[in-house]
């Protein structure tokens, strides 16, 4: 056997201690610190993100968002607003669909890598080119712009559907997204969001937790020398009311219909919930 490097993970002495950890939950543990520290990480994870979602979902992300776009039931006139659109999944999703479609995050460099792959997105199958905006086909009707959740750039009633992937765990305020979300639905909308669970089960949510700390910190020093990377993904997750507690939230900020559907066993969870038609009522 090898002698082991000094850069090996299994031996760097960040991953063998508790004081990391301590510092990184200490640093997302207020609003203003949360915002802060996603702020710096999405920069610097941006041009990583789609492989590391890729492997932490098992390969199963891709499959869950075509579920999520299944259930918003979107229609030719549909307005669409993407949160924390990262490269844009979801938004180049339900641009097949609806007539146009809005993608916000706040990390400028995922917008630059999402805008590319709207660039590249001419050619079909055997090399043909397909006109922009083409059924089937992203185009024109999918634009992106930078922007934070807590503060939606937008009039009030101006989306019929809203979505976000990993979104709403990463917000420093909770309860204000989903107002702000709420606001610019126009009554009736739909909002869906995938994301994590938090288990229940106390057994189940410490093994789960653990097993993304370990992963999340090889990971993290493998990918850019620093475990803390991706160890916070299990952090925000502690941090997170859970699938139930988002429910609750959505009742409260006015949201009726309100539905929670398990994924991976109930270790991730998609969110449906729609705005009041009652004019006025929250």
């Amino acid at each position: 056997m090898p002698a082991a490097s000094p850069h090996d993970a299994r031996y760097h002495p960040r991953l063998l201690t508790p004081r990391p950890r301590a510092a990184l939950r200490a640093a997302i543990a207020t609003p203003d610190g949360k915002r802060r520290y996603v702020r710096g990480l999405f920069a610097t994870i941006a041009d990583r993100y789609d492989f590391i979602t890729r492997f932490l979902s098992y390969g199963q992300d891709r499959r869950w968002k075509r579920r999520l776009i299944r259930l918003a039931r979107l229609r030719a006139g549909d307005r669409v607003l993407d949160l924390a659109c990262g490269t844009g999944d979801l938004a180049y999703a339900a641009s097949k669909e609806a007539s146009r479609v809005m993608g916000l995050d706040v990390t400028h460099r995922m917008l630059q890598l999402a805008a590319g792959r709207q660039a590249d997105s001419g050619s079909g199958e055997g090399g043909r080119s397909r006109p922009p905006g083409a059924p089937g086909t992203p185009g024109p009707r999918v634009s992106f712009v930078t922007g934070d959740m807590l503060a939606l750039p937008f009039p009030d009633a101006q989306f019929d559907v809203v979505t976000t992937g990993y979104g709403l765990r990463n917000v420093p305020d909770l309860p204000l997204a989903l107002s702000e979300i709420h606001r610019v639905l126009v009554p009736g909308g739909r909002l869906l969001s995938l994301d994590f669970n938090k288990p229940a089960s106390r057994v189940v949510r410490s093994a789960y937790l653990a097993y993304l700390t370990v992963v999340g910190s090889t990971l993290g020093f493998a990918l850019h020398r620093d475990p803390d990377t991706y160890r916070y993904i299990p952090e925000s997750i502690r941090q997170y009311p859970g699938a139930q507690g988002v429910a609750k939230l959505l009742d409260a900020q006015g949201f009726t219909s309100v539905e929670v559907i398990p994924l991976l066993g109930g270790l991730m969870a998609i969110h449906v919930g729609q705005r009041s038609k009652v004019k006025g009522q929250r």
